[in-house]
């Protein structure tokens, strides 16, 4: 089955008919000469790369998958060719600043471009996740001397980075890290541990790895307050190699072609980023970078299943599809493409639902991203309000969807789906770590929750759903519903504090699919102006959310609801 094609015109009517990003964008000084027509040049030709080199390399990635020998990893054949042009052609450099060897482009554009090439290879788009995050921990926390030394280096793709966090005995809460950092004559840091799960720890795609790792000083207090980060690369700058010891890579369900590193460190000679013990304020500018990378993952492995689900049902003929009651009556007794069966056309349209409503998201979060750092201060805060809310939304909702409704996708092609030729299955079962990294989907909904609407009594909540609803004109009854939801909460956490945890996955889910609501009121008030053409491409997936996913809110609701009476 064909490699994952980037679909330009479906981008573009986002972008340009539904969120009017062009003109918002030119609107802030730095991108006043960013317009439509630089917008489409560039994305036609990242799609073009992304469809040449990246997409066929997805199969090799997973069948032959990066390979460890004595603390040594080699790449999957083309891995490395592949990255080499990437970040030479500049497509790791669209965001970083012009002064750092960047293209100082604004932030929709590479959240395009990592989608596609999540969509296309997820296990080589790995390797360059992370640099935008550890790109702007160095530049906003690291000391002059290691930005002359790094900066660029990364910030232009052509040293590779790591965010060595988790240890054997403590996944998600970081507080109980034992990472030692022994302070030295020459006013650096030895670093002693072992860190887990570190993507691209070791490899050979490029000449240096920079690893940003949390540890703590010896006279650190327990939690994650005693936590300081540090930057410790493959190679030092005199080119001597540093004590980091890659000891084994996991075998893993997916993912095949991103090496997940077991990393010793062995009197590691490192130095600091940041303030002692502010470590997590350091890496947390990496964290949210890589959370909205990771929406971006679910976006587009569910359009990569949704491509081969669609492009198979559109040529496999199986039993007689029922006549709709407004259908002429079928005389021919060829089996009929099961793209015409409503059962398919229901999975298929609502994935394309999920799919199209997320990039509306996606690209309104990537727009206040730029205004956050360039609008005013009144329009700034705003921006900061939809980015610290709708990002664990995002996270969560879209690994989700990607895993299960890939799923979904590969039930179209039935017995075919579950067999590798057709790639489908490798798809499933590369969605599934979204779920889990940059925090769990459980801990994304606590912190919306929890972290963030309960915190400030939703406050912040409810005038994001007041600007949404200033946004579409429309009063949405599940919207204000939600505001009910959120009081519900607040008033059971008076008598029950763990009300929060227990449905804090059923209120981002709620929320999710609010805020995809409003993606959906923005599309259908640009499909009345448009022709025929257009109009039948996005129509039903528009119906499909209405009928098969919007529902859902009623039954998060009286899940809510039931919870808080118990309270």
């Amino acid at each position: 089955m064909a490699d994952y094609q980037p679909r330009l015109d479906d981008i573009q009517f986002v972008l340009h008919n539904v969120l009017h990003a062009p003109e918002r964008i030119a609107a802030l000084a730095p991108y006043s000469e960013v317009d439509a027509d630089l917008i489409n040049q560039i994305l036609e030709e990242s799609g073009k790369f992304i469809a040449e080199q990246i997409a066929p390399l997805n199969p090799v990635g997973d069948h032959v998958g990066a390979q460890w020998k004595d603390g040594q990893v080699t790449m999957p054949p083309g891995f490395k060719d592949a990255y080499q042009a990437f970040w030479q052609a500049g497509w790791a450099s669209l965001c970083t600043a012009t002064e750092d060897g960047g293209q100082g482009l604004p932030a929709v554009l590479e959240s395009v471009l990592y989608e596609w090439l999540s969509a296309a290879n997820h296990g080589w788009t790995m390797a360059p996740g992370l640099l935008h995050g550890a790109y702007e921990c160095i530049k906003h926390y690291a000391s002059p001397s290691l930005q002359e030394t790094y900066l660029s280096k990364v910030g232009t793709g052509e040293w590779l980075a790591t965010m060595c966090l988790t240890e054997p005995h403590a996944g998600s809460d970081l507080g109980l890290a034992r990472t030692k950092a022994t302070p030295q004559a020459d006013g650096r840091y030895a670093l002693n541990g072992t860190k887990i799960f570190i993507s691209g720890g070791e490899h050979d795609l490029t000449d240096n790895i920079v690893h940003l790792v949390l540890a703590r000083l010896p006279d650190a207090p327990p939690g994650p307050k005693g936590l300081s980060l540090f930057l410790v690369p493959k190679f030092y700058p005199n080119g001597e190699r540093s004590a980091v010891h890659c000891d084994r890579i996991e075998e893993k369900m997916g993912l095949h072609g991103s090496p997940t590193c077991v990393m010793r460190f062995d009197d590691a000679i490192a130095e600091i980023i940041g303030e002692p013990g502010k470590g997590l304020n350091a890496m947390f500018v990496m964290m949210n970078a890589a959370r909205l990378h990771v929406a971006m993952q679910g976006i587009g492995l569910l359009d990569a299943a949704w491509q081969k689900a669609d492009a198979y049902a559109q040529e496999r003929r199986q039993m007689r599809a029922p006549a709709g009651k407004d259908a002429n009556a079928k005389s021919a007794a060829e089996a009929d493409f099961i793209i015409e069966h409503p059962a398919i056309q229901r999975i298929l349209n609502t994935q394309r639902a999920w799919i199209d409503g997320g990039r509306v998201l996606a690209y309104q979060t990537a727009v206040e991203l730029d205004r956050i750092k360039h609008a005013d201060k009144d329009a700034a805060a705003k921006s900061q309000r939809w980015c610290a809310l709708v990002t664990p939304v995002m996270k969560a909702a879209f690994t989700h969807q990607a895993f299960h409704g890939g799923s979904d996708c590969l039930q179209v092609l039935g017995g075919h789906g579950y067999v590798r030729e057709w790639g489908i299955e490798q798809i499933v079962r590369d969605a599934r770590v979204a779920m889990i990294y940059e925090g769990t989907n459980e801990i994304q909904a606590i912190d919306l929750l929890v972290r963030k609407v309960m915190a400030d009594g939703g406050q912040s909540l409810n005038q994001l759903l007041d600007d949404m609803q200033t946004e579409t004109g429309q009063v949405s009854a599940q919207a204000t519903q939600l505001r009910q939801l959120t009081q519900s909460i607040l008033t059971a956490a008076q008598q029950d504090p763990s009300v929060g945890h227990r449905v804090a996955d059923d209120y981002l889910r709620a929320t999710a699919l609010v805020l995809l609501q409003w993606a959906w009121h923005r599309i259908d008030a640009q499909l009345h102006q448009q022709p025929a053409d257009i109009t039948s491409r996005w129509q039903p997936a528009s119906k499909a959310f209405q009928q098969w996913i919007l529902p859902e809110f009623a039954m998060r609701s009286h899940i809510i609801e039931t919870q808080c009476q118990a309270a």
